[in-house]
């Protein structure tokens, strides 16, 4: 890492130090997960001792992080507007952290289909809540109720629909894959 950029340099020990002792660990034991002494590990936290790209490495692994997630710097746009489908009904944001997830908003009027043959499989998982109203989640053979302020998570290669017991409004984050099952099939309404 470079010496000159001091900012980041001291964020980079600034993270380590917080991830350890968020892990309630202490110096000792994290220098034994990263196999450094445990003098080093109190230099490199402490900004007398370089830091050296292996040893990040190795930091990172045994914090269960990310060398990315390490070093990466702060953004100043923390907050992303919604792209609106109005064809669809959907508002999605990216999400930030990973660019396969995204997040949608939807306002449902109608029921679920009654044909399973309407159901859709395809690899990934999705996770939704009720903002208001009530969801009908149809998962193979069931059919799940989700009221206002739950939550319901499921592997998408379980044949799935969603629909509204009177309208419902709820909010959905589909991973990179079931995002992708979603645009094949047609946008995403109705899940």
């Amino acid at each position: 890492m470079a010496q000159d950029d001091g900012e980041l340099d001291s964020l980079v020990r600034k993270r380590i130090r917080a991830l350890r002792v968020a892990q309630g660990w202490s110096l000792e034991e994290l220098a034994t997960r990263a196999n450094v002494s445990q003098s080093t590990l109190s230099r490199i936290e402490n900004g007398r001792r370089r830091l050296a790209l292996d040893q990040l490495v190795t930091l990172a692994r045994a914090l269960d992080t990310t060398l990315d997630q390490l070093v990466e710097t702060a953004s100043d746009d923390v907050v992303t507007s919604p792209m609106i489908d109005g064809a669809h009904g959907l508002m999605r944001w990216p999400v930030k952290g990973d660019p396969g997830m995204s997040v949608v908003r939807q306002r449902m009027t109608e029921p679920p289909p009654d044909n399973p043959a309407r159901m859709r499989a395809h690899p990934g998982r999705e996770w939704l809540v009720v903002l208001s109203g009530t969801a009908i989640l149809m998962l193979g053979h069931r059919r799940i109720r989700v009221e206002t302020n739950q939550a319901a998570e499921f592997p998408t290669m379980l044949p799935h629909a969603i629909g509204a017991e009177g309208p419902c409004e709820i909010l959905g984050i589909f991973d990179r894959d079931a995002r992708r099952g979603h645009q094949r099939d047609g946008g995403g309404s109705s899940t």
